[in-house]
């Protein structure tokens, strides 16, 4: 699918035309929270380690995490589903089970675990909406955590708890945390979007304020440059 008409695929025809509007510089993201500092940090040590996160949209999501200082990988995907149907156009139906997912490599010499998580429920997904983020629609789009190691699952099932009792939100925690299946990685022209396209509308209206909340709440970790790949 081309991306003219990925953009129509993601929005209804009035959000489709605040897109086009929206083509100057994004300085706000829609939805920012100040989700809190995890009480169980993450204790992982050695070499590089991988993450997935489902939020929405994966563009933003991977254009968040690009900017992120010790991530040294992230890919668009697809997770939850089967072989036979990871496409992106089986994948919209809604269908097919995936969730669009980033893969995210990380030194955690350098960055948590647990500062990703925070980082993804500040500037990236609302864990208060099912099946949705922002403009789009369907389980595909759905906030999801997949832990692949039992230090994962216990700082992420440990930091949900704590976001429920945080007061930040004032809706119930809905985000999930899903088995780690296989991944399938997205087709190219899904792969260093943001990067890529920084004037399409859509990256403009969305996810160009992610990114831009991002260097506002996480100077620290916060790095300028794109990591593609």
């Amino acid at each position: 699918m081309t991306v003219t008409r990925r953009l129509s695929a993601r929005l209804s025809p009035l959000l489709a035309a605040a897109a086009l509007v929206a083509c100057a510089p994004a300085v706000a993201a829609d939805a920012t929270f100040d989700a809190p500092a995890a009480a169980r940090p993450a204790r992982e040590q050695g070499n590089l380690k991988t993450a997935y996160f489902a939020g929405g949209c994966f563009w933003g999501v991977e254009a968040v995490f690009s900017h992120v200082k010790g991530v040294t990988s992230a890919v668009s995907g697809y997770h939850g589903g089967n072989a036979a149907t990871a496409s992106y156009d089986r994948v919209s139906s809604g269908l097919s089970g995936h969730a669009e997912t980033v893969r995210v490599t990380y030194d955690p010499a350098q960055v948590r675990y647990d500062q990703l998580l925070r980082i993804f429920f500040s500037v990236v997904a609302d864990p208060t909406l099912t099946d949705r983020q922002g403009p789009d629609r369907g389980s595909q789009y759905r906030a999801a955590l997949i832990p692949v190691s039992t230090e994962q699952r216990e700082v992420a099932t440990a930091y949900l708890a704590q976001m429920r009792q945080s007061g930040v939100w004032n809706r119930p925690i809905v985000t999930r945390i899903e088995p780690a299946r296989q991944f399938f990685e997205a087709e190219g022209e899904h792969q260093d979007f943001a990067r890529r396209n920084p004037q399409h509308g859509y990256i403009q209206r969305w996810d160009a304020p992610k990114v831009a909340a991002l260097r506002s709440m996480f100077p620290d970790h916060y790095r300028a440059t794109f990591r593609s790949g």
